[in-house]
């Protein structure tokens, strides 16, 4: 059964340690530059992170990092971004892409936005580079439409939560 688990010291280098498709680079973070974004953002004042373990019963699949007013660490930040949640990071290892477990970390993804771990918010919002027709198509599945903004060369998409 595909659930997230907290990265903590018990899974942070299995976390770590899952990569993508050499072509995906340009798309995704690593997963320790994904956890030093956690980090700062956590001892900020303004913004906060979960990161996630994705995994498919015992087996770690991928890594999903949820946060809260990531514009209060980038001054240059999109508006959706302030105060709102953001689907920040998600990665499915290579080995276990096309499986759906993309799709149903996304799912419970929301489902934890939605017990407001950091306090109420109006959207979800996320950016993808425009390339990533993969990427796109999975969030509008959910509903996420692009904004207008952009995050750097990103698009900014958002959900009304």
């Amino acid at each position: 059964m595909i659930h997230l688990e907290k990265v903590n010291y018990k899974n942070v280098w299995d976390i770590v340690d899952l990569s993508t498709f050499e072509s995906q680079y340009p798309f995704v973070a690593s997963n320790s530059d994904s956890l030093i974004d956690a980090y700062i953002a956590v001892t900020s004042d303004n913004a906060c992170a979960y990161p996630f373990g994705i995994y498919d019963d015992e087996t770690p699949v991928g890594f999903l990092m949820i946060g809260y007013n990531e514009a209060g660490i980038e001054s240059d930040a999109p508006e959706a971004l302030k105060n709102n949640y953001s689907l920040w990071r998600l990665m499915i290892d290579k080995n276990y892409q096309r499986k759906g477990f993309g799709r149903e970390a996304v799912r419970l993804a929301l489902a934890f936005i939605r017990t407001w771990p950091h306090g109420k918010a109006e959207y979800c919002a996320l950016s993808y580079e425009p390339e990533n027709t993969v990427a796109k198509a999975l969030y509008q599945s959910f509903g996420f439409e692009e904004n207008g903004e952009k995050d750097g060369d990103e698009v900014v998409a958002v959900l009304k939560l």
